[in-house]
């Protein structure tokens, strides 16, 4: 009997949305030269040198918005953050200072930057489970945080694999119909681990008139076998915004918990066959922990310790650092510095199922790691308008393009796949990546961006350091459910015409 051998499944088509400017400008730069040539037509009318005057003038505001970078940001963009990096430490607000000597939150530790003046509250799900449930009353987001303990993919077969990738979609898709959703995220966290745990279990586990040898046995593994492992947690975060419905009033943060309770148990039963294991929600102490071990990782032991024994019990107001100071190019938290990357191009081509495993797996350069996968569903309505408008820009590129007509007609044919596609049902969804390397010591951050630098190349991806912004991309990262367009000066449709 014959047997089929099944070729490995690709993954593909990730398309990245853009105006329909002239010759690869912004609409804004396109509207400026078009508004410029019709001045200078005009001023020909006076005198030649008024025309080649404007013609000058026109050409150096639109320098700005038309010279890009390799990562596809515009000289204005650039500026801009200097910019604002400039009024921020000006005004002081690149040091934070807590604790009974710090201005904030009258001797508490709360939490710095975007995440300052949320609320932790704390309520049960349909199943009875007790979840945390985080709200920002900048945007009027409530997050909820779920913890998942995947499988792994060591011996399993592709066959499994491509069928956990295929509910994951689903699971992606589905978020588009979720009452409420604006966003979700998977954070990835890989650390060292202390040992603790295993010193627990066998101090809980060891007889009292165990032979020599086998105690000796023991009390090596407790000292040698932690050095060499790493500690994976994986945390899924949903935001929910909490706006009126029309013809009601704003909701309550009781009226939230209510509604994500009821979700919740369909959410974490979608997961199980994602290879997510079980998906738990987290509780607000657990919540409080994995935020403070984040910003301060030296107590991370310590931590470990106290859950063992009765728990840590803290607070909200106490998960943030005692002191933090953000630099240009990298942030400092406690005793620890982190420098956050952000996903400029996602993968271009083919790719397999295992393009992101070198990524999220612990590095012995980088004492703690947090790969965040960012995801912003379209509604259904969303979806079929944004579609079509990137297929009509992709025409519109292709028929006014001279050279590199091959691409062109390649970025054609997958646009009209993808509207292919959404008719037939499937979900469109935005999605971007952080990356977070923390490390003990200054003189260890080079061989982390070194390490980082290795390791984007080969998961087919571009990244960048978020410069200038290292304290939001930094809270972005953590599970809390923050969406960084909504914490921007500009709207999006401005920043994205620009």
């Amino acid at each position: 009997m014959a047997t089929e051998e099944l070729a490995p499944r690709t993954y593909g088509n990730f398309r990245k949305p853009r105006t329909s400017g002239l010759r690869g400008l912004s609409l804004g730069a396109t509207m400026l030269l078009f508004a410029g040539m019709i001045a200078v037509v005009l001023a020909t009318l006076i005198s030649i040198w008024v025309a080649l005057g404007l013609a000058v003038s026109f050409a150096v505001l639109l320098a700005p918005l038309a010279v890009k970078d390799r990562h596809g940001r515009t000289l204005m963009q650039r500026g801009a953050v200097r910019l604002a990096w400039w009024r921020t430490t000006k005004s002081g607000g690149h040091l934070y200072r807590s604790g009974p000597l710090g201005r904030s939150g009258y001797g508490t530790c709360e939490l710095p930057g975007l995440a300052a003046g949320s609320e932790l509250t704390e309520a049960r799900d349909g199943y009875g489970r007790p979840f945390a449930m985080v709200t920002i009353p900048a945007t009027g987001h409530h997050a909820v945080v779920i913890s998942c303990n995947p499988d792994g993919a060591a011996l399993v077969d592709e066959r499994q694999v491509d069928t956990w990738v295929a509910h994951w979609g689903q699971w992606l898709s589905a978020l588009s119909a979720e009452p409420g959703l604006v966003a979700a995220s998977v954070t990835v966290e890989t650390a060292p681990d202390s040992g603790v745990r295993l010193q627990q279990e066998i101090a809980a586990n060891t007889a009292p008139d165990a032979p020599d040898l086998a105690s000796s046995m023991l009390n090596q593994v407790v000292t040698d076998y932690f050095a060499g492992s790493a500690q994976i947690t994986t945390r899924i975060a949903l935001t929910y915004s909490g706006a009126a419905r029309p013809g009601s009033p704003r909701r309550s943060t009781e009226d939230m918990a209510v509604h994500i309770g009821t979700r919740l148990p369909g959410l974490t039963a979608g997961l199980s066959m994602t290879g997510a294991g079980t998906a738990v929600p987290m509780t607000a102490t657990e919540l409080a922990e994995a935020v403070r071990v984040a910003y301060d990782p030296a107590v991370a032991p310590l931590v470990e310790e106290a859950q063992a024994t009765g728990g840590t019990g803290l607070t909200w107001s106490e998960a943030g650092p005692v002191a933090a100071q953000e630099t240009w190019e990298h942030y400092r938290h406690d005793g620890a510095f982190s420098v956050t990357w952000a996903m400029t191009e996602a993968p271009q081509g083919e790719v397999f199922s295992n393009v992101l495993t070198a990524l999220v797996q612990p590095n012995r350069d980088i004492a703690r790691k947090r790969v965040t996968l960012l995801y912003r569903p379209h509604t259904r309505a969303e979806s079929a308008r944004v579609v079509q408008q990137d297929y009509k820009n992709a025409l519109f590129s292709a028929q006014q393009s001279q050279i590199g007509q091959a691409r062109d007609d390649a970025e054609v044919t997958a646009a009209r796949r993808t509207t292919e596609e959404q008719a037939q049902g499937h979900g469109v969804i935005r999605f971007g990546m952080l990356i977070t390397a923390t490390v003990n010591s200054a003189e260890e951050l080079p061989k982390a961006a070194a390490a980082v630098d290795h390791l984007a190349p080969a998961a087919r991806i571009a990244v960048r350091p978020v410069y200038g912004s290292q304290s939001a991309a930094f809270a972005a990262a953590l599970p809390l459910g923050l969406v960084l367009p909504l914490h921007t000066a500009l709207p999006q449709t401005v920043r994205d015409a620009m």
